[in-house]
């Protein structure tokens, strides 16, 4: 009896040893990193920056899979039912991992993954068509009070980030206002352009190239600063409405279970990777703001960003 209690130990000591990679050597195998979004948008770029970044250090593929749906819970659920051996890895972000799980209890932002690192996003512009008879915020929100029917606004979609800014800006105004649900950024800007709706919050990435050719007027952005390519924009802080400073952040998570030391890791590897000529480059071409973030104080952001962003999400009609 007890040489088969002591082959059971030590059959459970080795299943343990094995369920955990030797982090030394990983990785000796392809790496997965899901984009639980479609091709094209602000985390698939920043996917396949750092997966590239990675490859060419670790010697391994590492393979973006855009997984979409869902508002980017369905790819993330499936990474939380993945191994914690590190060889799949998710996009996180504000919208899969703090707005979603407002509504949709089938995923646990925090207990249901290891989250390694803060990878960076682009601020939100709220943009009008030129023909509106307004150049600034101030004069937008006298401009919806002479409307009977209150202002229409498009954003990306029921439950993005867009969505809750602008939701948080007409509470903060008082604008009566209606807001109309696309299915990503790219069709409302269209009908912006188009002149079918006269007002969007999206990403600045999204909007930029409109702005600068004429074809939308931006009014405040939501970034920390005025930006560079935009300095007669002021920032939602300047005009006093401090708690629409954000962005639309992503980063990068695993599994709950991921180890320690392998988690620090990859965690160090991103954050030089963040740092490098290329990422830089590209980080400023599309104009998103990171942070040179350890995982303690990721997560503590994390934990503050579902806090922050969480009540307003319930509150909102479609998101309940």
């Amino acid at each position: 009896m007890k040489k088969i209690l002591c082959v059971s130990i030590l059959w459970l000591v080795c299943s343990g040893l094995q369920a955990q990679p030797n982090v030394t050597d990983w990785p000796n195998k392809p790496v997965r990193i899901v984009v639980p979004y479609a091709p094209g948008g602000t985390s698939d770029t920043l996917g396949r920056l750092i997966a590239q970044h990675l490859q060419t250090v670790f010697k391994q593929p590492f393979v973006v899979d855009n997984k979409g749906g869902g508002g980017g819970v369905i790819g993330s659920q499936m990474v939380a039912k993945s191994a914690p051996d590190g060889y799949t890895l998710v996009v996180s972000g504000i919208g899969s991992h703090v707005i979603a799980p407002a509504s949709n209890k089938s995923m646990d932002p925090l207990n249901d993954f290891t989250h390694i690192a803060y990878l960076g996003g682009p601020p939100l512009v709220l943009v009008v068509h030129p023909s509106l008879p307004v150049n600034s915020v101030k004069e937008l929100i006298a401009y919806s009070q002479t409307l009977k029917e209150g202002l229409s606004w498009g954003s990306p979609g029921i439950g993005t980030h867009g969505h809750l800014v602008g939701e948080l800006f007409a509470k903060r105004t008082n604008i009566n206002q209606t807001h109309i649900n696309y299915k990503g950024a790219a069709p409302a800007i269209a009908d912006l352009i188009g002149n079918q709706i006269p007002v969007t919050f999206t990403t600045y990435t999204s909007a930029s190239a409109f702005i600068k050719s004429g074809k939308a007027r931006a009014l405040a952005i939501s970034a920390s600063k005025r930006l560079p390519d935009q300095p007669n924009v002021p920032t939602f802080a300047e005009l006093g409405y401090p708690e629409l400073s954000s962005t639309t952040w992503f980063s990068l998570s695993g599994p709950a279970g991921i180890s320690p030391a392998l988690a620090e890791k990859i965690n160090a590897e991103v954050r030089r990777g963040l740092k490098t000529e290329a990422a830089l480059k590209q980080l400023a071409k599309e104009n998103i703001e990171t942070q040179d973030w350890d995982m303690a104080t990721f997560t503590r952001y994390m934990r503050s960003e579902i806090d922050r962003w969480s009540p307003l999400a319930k509150s909102v009609e479609g998101l309940r």
